[in-house]
């Protein structure tokens, strides 16, 4: 039979009887993410291993990602657990937009157990050129205001 020292388990354990188990869909397990801006987009990447993709939903709601995935227990009649430590149940991330990126462009893609979604920069928040004109003497003059207005 596997054995394994966890120092942290008694605590683990204590977090479980007082919150309730990580992964259940009142108190979703977080997942891990990176991300990052790629030109004119934003990245994140998202692992979600052994979850399948029609299990994965994304919604976007008031700028603000919400990305929830779920992997299910798998078990058999009969099967008796030895060491459960990998990750399952429902998983729950979110990430805040702003406004400098265009939500309505926002596409996904999932390969071999990361969730990459990609946000495209909004056009009004990607970096332009301006141009200088030389020459030009754009200072206004001072206007005086007419006299009966003066005073009265």
């Amino acid at each position: 039979m596997l054995m394994r020292t966890d120092p942290f388990r008694q605590w683990e354990r204590l977090t479980q009887q007082v919150f309730g188990p990580e992964g259940t869909s009142f108190r979703p397990a977080a997942m891990p993410m990176d991300a990052y801006r790629d030109g004119d987009e934003f990245v994140v990447r998202f692992d979600v291993p052994g979850v399948r993709a029609e299990d994965i939903d994304l919604k976007v709601e008031r700028d603000v990602l919400t990305v929830r995935a779920e992997r299910a227990v798998e078990t058999g009649e009969g099967v008796q657990w030895q060491v459960t430590e990998r990750p399952r149940g429902a998983f729950s991330r979110q990430v805040f937009l702003g406004d400098a990126v265009d939500s309505e462009r926002i596409e996904a893609d999932y390969e071999a157990g990361v969730l990459t979604v990609r946000i495209p920069v909004a056009r009004k928040a990607q970096p332009r050129k301006i141009s200088v004109a030389v020459g030009r003497r754009e200072v206004a003059e001072p206007v005086e205001a007419p006299r009966e207005a003066v005073g009265a």
